[in-house]
């Protein structure tokens, strides 16, 4: 990874013996995107890809985006 100059952002199992530090706000911040991207993916057309265009696609995910946004607003 250092050669490639590569960030760890996942954090180390805690039997390694060696332990690399990482950023927690950037891995919070990815955490939150795998959880956005798993959310959006529960909705089967975003999942499968039933649309055959790019701008049908997109517009579903932001159909799908504001749907789940307009839910967690409501909790």
């Amino acid at each position: 990874m250092e050669d490639r100059n590569v960030l760890p952002v996942i954090p180390m199992q805690k039997f390694r013996k060696l332990r690399v530090k990482i950023d927690r706000k950037l891995y919070r911040l990815r955490n939150l995107v795998e959880r956005c991207f798993n959310k959006l993916k529960n909705a089967r057309r975003v999942a499968t890809r039933y649309d055959k265009t790019a701008e049908s696609f997109l517009g579903f995910i932001d159909v799908t985006s504001i749907r789940l946004w307009l839910r967690h607003l409501s909790t």
